[in-house]
């Protein structure tokens, strides 16, 4: 592909996914405007010596007494300037608030994507060359245990397991209180269940998936073109039918970041991560509203360019594929 074309394609795929993110920052901020319950009235229940006049001018000043359309268009034209409004239960920018939290979500992404991978793409193979057997089954049931049962009652599962009756692994948080904040270990041991739990549903998704792509691949014309020349098996098996069979692989690895992220909500509820997952269900549950777009927000942008990276990578590794 040559520079021009995919500067020409990048800018173009930028520009249709304004729509998108538009639409995106409508609906959410419907939803979470006209849900019932005043915040301004929910931060202040309680409180000794609020008057009436006192919520009311709470409410003019983060600008809750204008008619939706002026909000949404207030809110949006501070939003394309990275300005997502501050917090109304902090009083502190949102975003600045999710940044704090954005690092413990990704190294928990990362370390789940990293298991979806290593686990599952193997299994997958391994599936396929034994194809009929009992290892066959045994990587077909998995796959669908993964996707059948509920990432977090699998997640309650391994807490009463693991951590309450063996006392192996720590259940919460990520740094056991007291421990000096680079002990790489211990935080390797809050890490290893709640980022499994997350690498479940992709295990069963890739181990399915590899199974599918390796059993189609072998089956071609010139793998076994390549055996009747007197190849190696295990080269025929990780020169020719392995790579190709991992070029789909790329499609299926489209958003994956931007669905980790968002999907480590549950997770981060279940095992008492403090990430943004945790961090936003807290805001949605308050209706801090400024907190809400500004995690729904983030998470549709790392959406697009997981897409955006998708297909540019999947062009790359298919000299059959151009780009449009």
């Amino acid at each position: 592909m040559e520079v021009s074309e995919l500067r020409t394609y990048i800018l173009r795929r930028v520009v249709y996914a304004i729509p998108t993110l538009l639409g995106i920052s409508v609906i959410v901020f419907l939803i979470t405007h006209l849900s019932p319950g005043d915040p301004v009235r929910l931060y202040t229940f309680g409180a000794l010596n609020v008057t009436e006049e006192d919520i009311q001018a709470l409410r003019a000043h983060y600008g809750l007494d204008q008619p939706l359309p002026i909000q949404y268009i207030d809110w949006l034209l501070k939003a394309v300037r990275g300005d997502f409004g501050s917090s109304l239960q902090y009083n502190r920018p949102a975003l600045g608030l999710l940044l704090e939290r954005t690092p413990n979500t990704l190294i928990l992404a990362f370390a789940a994507l990293a298991l979806q991978l290593v686990i599952g793409v193997p299994l997958g193979v391994l599936a396929a060359l034994k194809r009929g057997t009992w290892i066959d089954g045994v990587v077909r049931v998995i796959g669908v245990v993964g996707h059948a049962i509920p990432a977090f009652w699998i997640g309650l599962l391994l807490i009463l397991a693991v951590s309450v009756s063996l006392r192996f692994l720590p259940s919460q948080g990520v740094l056991t209180v007291g421990k000096d904040v680079w002990d790489i270990g211990d935080r390797a041991r809050h890490l290893i269940m709640p980022a499994f739990v997350l690498a479940l549903a992709g295990i069963a998704n890739y181990s399915r998936y590899l199974r599918t792509e390796t059993l189609d691949v072998i089956n071609q014309d010139y793998i076994r073109t390549a055996h009747s020349k007197g190849l190696r098996a295990r080269t025929v098996m990780y020169v020719h039918a392995l790579r190709n069979a991992l070029i789909p692989m790329v499609t299926a690895l489209g958003g994956l970041l931007a669905a980790l992220v968002s999907g480590a909500l549950v997770i981060e509820q279940v095992f008492t991560w403090p990430g943004v997952g945790q961090f936003t269900y807290a805001a949605a549950r308050s209706k801090d509203y400024p907190v809400i777009m500004a995690g729904v927000m983030v998470a549709s942008v790392l959406l697009v360019l997981s897409y955006l990276i998708r297909d540019i990578a999947y062009a790359m590794v298919d000299p059959r594929i151009k780009v449009p």
